[in-house]
């Protein structure tokens, strides 16, 4: 199986352990999400934007993301079209494609882009909708890209990296990431190390420092390893967006670890294993990563020292987990927002938006939730 073809995994895992069972009849255990936790409610969050957009499959774990560029929210439907707002004022919307999207949006330099499984990507203009220019590439494309430089650096799902014109689309460079036989459904983001270096995570548990304007590989490190045995046991991939926080990159990977790794030295500072599809978050000393088993963990970024852990919410699908002003939120499958103190980990609000919480962002000190069910949402603290 090529990385072509990313499936995604309770299905993997489901198939093969129905392919081994010699049509014997099996019981398949239903991992149950852990009830609803009961606490005193302290605080809660204050929606001020809201829009519906159409879902996306349950077993598809995509996450359409919101934007925001001077003042303006970009949102993308599934389906195929862009639009944005100025507070809760449509400036524009834009029917893209008839194939639908499933990466978006970035906008940046006059632009907004996305992209779709067909490989096809889109550029807009930013300030009108009126498309730019479009090209195609490899394979799908699940992952926003990233407008750095006068560059539109994308990850395809086959592993190969482009960078293109904001401008007209031009290709400047491509580069070949290892190809992987089995690996989940879905890539990281590139991330922004400085205006000529990006970053790219990949399916093999490496992350490559590129050149942005020559796609020159500038540093490359393994931050993570499985013990597996067989090829499912095997699966190492980086989905979640690596952070950069000052000299320090942040990595989590599914069935491997959490890693702190300095890029002056490019050697790992520290290493925790930790099983995550997500993006962590950093906030000053602070480390949080949410675990595909539903534990949320604060380790000290320097140390790697766990300073707590929170099991309450096991099973419950989190979503990447992200600081809000002075406070911890993460996104679960019922589509609650749940509002922990980073300094113990205890539960201290929720709120509650539509559907499984597939994407969290923190942009000027407001929340952009985006779930499955197609609910768009904007929050800020009470």
């Amino acid at each position: 199986m090529s990385r072509n073809n990313k499936i995604p995994l309770v299905l993997t895992v489901l198939a093969l352990a129905l392919a081994g069972c010699s049509g014997n009849k099996v019981k398949v255990e239903e991992v149950k999400p852990n009830p609803l936790p009961k606490i005193t409610q302290t605080t809660s969050l204050v929606p001020v934007f809201s829009q519906s957009v159409s879902a996306t499959s349950e077993k598809d774990p995509l996450r359409l993301q919101l934007e925001v560029a001077d003042g303006v929210i970009f949102a993308v439907d599934p389906k195929g079209s862009v639009t944005a707002y100025r507070g809760k004022q449509k400036v524009w919307q834009k029917q893209v494609t008839k194939q639908g999207l499933t990466a978006g949006v970035e906008a940046g330099e006059g632009i907004v882009v996305v992209g779709n499984e067909k490989g096809e990507l889109f550029a807009l203009d930013q300030a009108t909708g009126e498309q730019k220019w479009a090209v195609n590439i490899s394979s799908a494309i699940l992952a926003p890209s990233l407008i750095i430089s006068n560059r539109v650096i994308t990850v395809a799902n086959d592993g190969t990296v482009y960078a293109h014109s904001v401008e007209n689309g031009q290709q400047f460079w491509t580069y070949d990431l290892p190809s992987q036989q089995l690996s989940l459904r879905g890539t990281a983001s590139p991330v922004e190390i400085d205006p000529r270096t990006v970053l790219i995570a990949s399916s093999n548990a490496y992350i490559y420092a590129l050149d942005v304007l020559t796609g020159t590989p500038r540093l490359q490190r393994r931050v993570a390893v499985s013990d597996g045995r067989s090829d499912i046991e095997k699966l190492n991939d980086i989905d979640g967006d690596p952070v950069v926080a000052g000299q320090f990159v942040v990595t989590t990977s599914y069935q491997g670890q959490v890693t702190v790794l300095d890029l002056a030295s490019q050697q790992v500072v520290w290493s925790e294993d930790s099983s995550s599809t997500k993006r962590p978050e950093v906030v000053g000393n602070g480390v949080f990563v949410a675990s595909t088993d539903g534990k949320l963990t604060a380790y000290e970024i320097t140390t790697g020292h766990k300073l707590w852990e929170n099991d309450s919410l096991l099973n419950r699908k989190l979503s990447n987990p992200v600081i809000l002003g002075s406070q911890l939120v993460v996104g679960d499958l019922d589509g609650y927002l749940h509002i922990i103190d980073p300094q113990s980990g205890q539960l201290i609000g929720r709120s509650k938006t539509s559907g499984e919480v597939r994407s969290l962002r923190v942009i000027d000190n407001q929340l952009y939730a985006s779930t499955q069910k197609g609910a768009l949402t904007v929050w800020q603290n009470r």
